[in-house]
C-alpha cells in the first residue's frame, strides 16, 4: 500500500506550474461521443480518474490515445454500444457524463450508478430531468439507469436543485442539446469555469450556444458536430491548493498559468487570513507571515467559494490565531478531514453543515487517511506545515485528482515522498504500534 510521507516544517519557495482542470477535461473527453471526427486536447491531466473516462470511452467505441505527456487524441469509430463498463463507472461520478452523449448519438445507454468521493447524497435526478425534459425515457434496474429516446428536441429547462445548479447535470443537458432539434433554453445553469469549458469546446466543434457564463444558456440544434483541437483550461483547484500550501507553510510561491478570475473566492479568502497575492493573468504569487488571522468560510456555486477548497482552507484556520467557522452549502458532509486533522492537533468543533475552528499554535505530526480527494490534499497541507513526521494513507484519492503533487511540492522545498507501508519512518512505526 502506498503512502505519502512529510516532514514538516519547511517553508515552500520557488515556482510550479499549473496542470489542466481534472473537472474540465472529464466532460469534454465525454463529449467527444457526439463528435464526427478526430479530437486534439491539450493540457490534459495524467490522473487516474482522466484514465477512468478513457477506460470508459474505449468501451463505447471511442479511440483514446496519448500523443504528448499531456496531449491526448480522442476520435470515436465505433458507434453501437450503449452500455458503460460498471467496473469503471462506478470509480467516479464524473463518468455520468456519458448520458447524455449516449443518448443524443446512439438513443439509448446503461450506465450504472456513479461513483467517485463519498459525500452524502449527490443524486443524479437533475440529470434526468433534464434529459428526460428534451425527450429521453428513464427507468432505474437494480443499480444502473437505462435510457432511451429518438431525435431529442429542445425544450426550455431548469437545472436549479436544492443546492443551487448542478455541474454535472448542466453538462449533460447541455452536451444532449448541442445535437437537439430546436432550441434548448437551460435555466439554473452551472456557471463553472470548467463548464464555460465545455461550451467553448463544443462551439469550437460547431455548436451554436450563447450565456455561455451566465445562469441561462441558449443552445440552437446542429445536425454534426466536427473534430477540433482544443486546450483545457488550467485547475483552479490545484491552484489554490499550492496557494493554500505557501500560507500554510509560511513561504512564497509563483504560479505559473494559473487563472485569477476563475480563483476569486480563493484569494479573497486568502487575503482576509493575511495572506499576500498579487499577480496577472496566467501568473500568481503567494506569500505568507505567521500567524494567520481568522475567518468565515461559506460555500456555495460559483462564484462562491468553491466546496472543493473548502478542506485546504480549514486547514489554515487550524492555524490561525483566534476562532474562525465554517459552513458546507454544497456537499453537507464534506468534513472527512475534520477528525484526522484532530489526530494532528487541531481543535474543531463540526456538527452537520457547520464547523467552528480554535486555531493552535502548531500541528503535530501522524498517520492519516485521506477517505476522498480533497480531504487527501488537505491532509498533505497539514503535513507540510506540521511538527514531525506525517503519513498519509489512501493515496489513491489523491491521485484522482492532483498529479505528481509530492514531485510539485518537493520541487518547492517540501520533505515529501511517495513510500510503500513497510517503508514509514522509524519514530511513524514507533508511534503506532
Amino acid at each position: 500500500m502506498e503512502q505519502i510521507v512529510i516532514r514538516g516544517g519547511r517553508e515552500l519557495r520557488g515556482t510550479v506550474r499549473v496542470n489542466g482542470a481534472k473537472n474540465a477535461a472529464l466532460p469534454i473527453m465525454a463529449a467527444c461521443l457526439l463528435v464526427d471526427g478526430p479530437v486534439t486536447l491539450d493540457r490534459v491531466p495524467r490522473l487516474r480518474d482522466v484514465e477512468t473516462m478513457a477506460g470508459i470511452l474505449r468501451a463505447l467505441g471511442v479511440a483514446v490515445e496519448w500523443i504528448g505527456p499531456q496531449r491526448l487524441r480522442l476520435c470515436c469509430e465505433e458507434r453501437q454500444e450503449v452500455v458503460a463498463p460498471f467496473d469503471l463507472v462506478r470509480r467516479m461520478r464524473g463518468s455520468v457524463c456519458t448520458l447524455g452523449p449516449l443518448v443524443a448519438t446512439r438513443g439509448a445507454a446503461v450506465v450504472a450508478l456513479p461513483g467517485g468521493c463519498v459525500l452524502g447524497e449527490r443524486p443524479i435526478d437533475l440529470h434526468v430531468k433534464g434529459l428526460a425534459a428534451l425527450g429521453a425515457e428513464f427507468r432505474l434496474e437494480g443499480t444502473c439507469l437505462r435510457a432511451s429516446a429518438g431525435r431529442l428536441r429542445g425544450k426550455r429547462v431548469d437545472m436549479t436543485g436544492p443546492r443551487g445548479s448542478t455541474c454535472l447535470g448542466t453538462a449533460n443537458v447541455l452536451m444532449a442539446a448541442a445535437l437537439a432539434e430546436g432550441c434548448t433554453v437551460v435555466e439554473g445553469a452551472a456557471r463553472e469555469p470548467e463548464i464555460q469549458d465545455l461550451a467553448r469546446f463544443l462551439n469550437a466543434c460547431g455548436a451554436r450556444i450563447e450565456g455561455i457564463g451566465t445562469p441561462t444558456l441558449t443552445v440552437r440544434g446542429v445536425e454534426r458536430l466536427r473534430g477540433t483541437d482544443y486546450v483545457i483550461i488550467p485547475d483552479r483547484i490545484e491552484a489554490g491548493t499550492f496557494l493554500a500550501a505557501a500560507a500554510a507553510t509560511g513561504g512564497r510561491i509563483t504560479l505559473e498559468g494559473a487563472q485569477p478570475q476563475a480563483l476569486r473566492a480563493t484569494i479573497e479568502a486568502l487575503r482576509r487570513m493575511g495572506v499576500a497575492i498579487a499577480g496577472t493573468e496566467g501568473c500568481l504569487s503567494a506569500e505568507s507571515r505567521p500567524p494567520l488571522r481568522p475567518t468565515a468560510l461559506v460555500t456555495g456555486p460559483y462564484p462562491e467559494l468553491a466546496t472543493d477548497m473548502q478542506p485546504q482552507l480549514s486547514v489554515l484556520l487550524c492555524l490561525a490565531t483566534g476562532t474562525s467557522s465554517v459552513e458546507e452549502r454544497v456537499y453537507t458532509e464534506r468534513f472527512t478531514h475534520v477528525g484526522e486533522l484532530i489526530k494532528m492537533g487541531a481543535c474543531v468543533l463540526q456538527g452537520g453543515a457547520r464547523a467552528v475552528i480554535e486555531g493552535v499554535p502548531a500541528l503535530r505530526g501522524a498517520e492519516v487517511r485521506a477517505a476522498d480527494l480533497r480531504a487527501g490534499g488537505a491532509l498533505v497541507l497539514a503535513g507540510l506545515a506540521a511538527e514531525g513526521t506525517t503519513t498519509v494513507t489512501g493515496v489513491d484519492q489523491i491521485d484522482r485528482g492532483y498529479q505528481d503533487l509530492e514531485a510539485a511540492l518537493a520541487s518547492l522545498g517540501a520533505d515529501i515522498r511517495r513510500a510503500q507501508a513497510d517503508e514509514a519512518p522509524a519514530e511513524m512505526r514507533r508511534r503506532t504500534a
